[in-house]
């Protein structure tokens, strides 16, 4: 005991005074690569394998501190021969890996400018064609400032990417999730059927419903941009910073809201890939 005490003193002494900034640049390399490699195969049946290898090398180290030969024989047994056996049969993934860590920067920006056109079309299709049809909607676009407290609190959770025929759907009056906001975070629908807290704002017109006080409401207190549809007149809004723009046409809908999505590509893919959200929240028109 008194052996590995002494061995495990040796090796945290070796890690805090021995390492070299070029031992550190090895580091992150392989902290990098093997980063790519379990995003790449998070979601296929390889991860299961990556996992129990990691565990077979952790106790293959182990074994060797605590002088166990036989089952530090068996391990690295496994290990030598194991690979080979490893890489013919997961052969279609650690390709996949590979071309994603070849991928450039370029592509990858490329991707992003696709994805948050594809978005602005998206919406903007859905939200006129909502207004010629008088169908009243309330979507609310979460910057910086984020929603999960309203998405936690009320509403029902979507998760799904933004599609016109989708949101045109949640909004479909005599529908559950018609009677509420849609939560946006970047290029997914986060929730639907929200529940906002009111704008208190006095001055705020009589003939504005609830859905545009709701829309004012949740802009007041967050920096979240805002698209309303009147039910009644299918006039389209945009409530920002507790101040409400409305007669918005195709051409002012596609300029906001590409100015929101290609303002800060990186920030927006981030966005993308963070843990959804669940259960959201807002209020209906008059």
């Amino acid at each position: 005991m008194a052996d590995l005490w002494n061995q495990f003193q040796t090796f945290l002494w070796n890690i805090i005074h021995r390492p070299t900034w070029i031992d550190y640049i090895d580091i992150l390399i392989i902290a990098f690569l093997i980063y790519r490699l379990v995003t790449s195969t998070r979601q296929t049946r390889a991860i299961q394998v990556l996992k129990g290898l990691a565990v077979i090398i952790v106790a293959s180290y182990a074994s060797e501190l605590m002088e166990l030969t036989t089952l530090n024989w068996v391990l690295r047994s496994i290990l030598n021969n194991g690979v080979i056996a490893l890489m013919i049969l997961f052969q279609p993934e650690l390709r996949k890996a590979l071309e994603q860590i070849g991928r450039t920067a370029k592509l990858d920006r490329s991707t992003q400018r696709d994805e948050s056109q594809r978005v602005v079309d998206e919406i903007t299709q859905c939200l006129l064609r909502l207004s010629r049809r008088r169908v009243g909607a309330l979507i609310v676009f979460e910057q910086r400032t984020g929603l999960k407290d309203i998405t936690e609190s009320s509403g029902t959770e979507i998760d799904a990417l933004i599609s016109a025929p989708l949101l045109e759907n949640i909004f479909e009056p005599n529908t559950p999730l018609h009677d509420g906001a849609v939560i946006i975070r970047a290029t997914r629908i986060v929730s639907a059927a929200c529940v906002l807290t009111l704008s208190e704002n006095s001055s705020i017109s009589r003939d504005l419903g609830t859905r545009h006080r709701a829309g004012l409401g949740v802009s007041e207190n967050t920096d979240a941009l805002v698209l309303i549809v009147s039910e009644e007149t299918g006039i389209i809004s945009m409530a920002r910073g507790g101040r409400l723009t409305r007669y918005l046409d195709a051409d002012s809908l596609r300029k906001i809201l590409s100015e929101m999505y290609h303002e800060d590509h990186s920030r927006l893919w981030r966005w993308t890939h963070r843990e959804r959200a669940a259960k959201g929240g807002t209020a209906h028109d008059e």
